[in-house]
């Protein structure tokens, strides 16, 4: 059975979430949050979404992002996914999964919650 379309309306803020497989760690150097963070520049740029906040854990990520555009925070962290997971992959000699699965999106539409996630 296929996947549900998530519901990603343009300019709504969303908090995406994105966890390591059985909360193993995802970010192991200085290198990895380096890396990282460039390509959610580069495709953040590259699918018109806005990154208003982030937070890298050693096993997981925080972002609060808007899309300009439709699936615009889909295409973003599938190509972010794709390039940071090789990069790890690569460069810890392993194979497999990172992610725990496809990251988890919640529409942002409470001031309350917008600040919860900022903070």
């Amino acid at each position: 059975m296929a996947r549900l379309s998530r519901l990603s309306p343009t300019h709504t803020p969303q908090h995406i979430i994105q966890r390591g497989n059985n909360r193993q760690v995802c970010f192991a150097g200085e290198q990895d949050y380096s890396a990282y963070s460039s390509w959610l520049k580069e495709y953040a740029a590259k699918y018109h979404v806005e990154v208003h906040a982030w937070v890298f854990m050693t096993n997981h990520v925080h972002l609060l992002c808007a899309p300009r555009a439709e699936q615009a925070i889909s295409q973003m962290m599938q190509a972010l996914g794709r390039c940071y997971v090789r990069h790890f992959n690569r460069t810890y000699q392993r194979t497999g999964t990172l992610w725990e699965g496809r990251y988890k999106a919640c529409l942002v539409q409470e001031d309350d919650y917008l600040l919860q996630v900022y903070r």
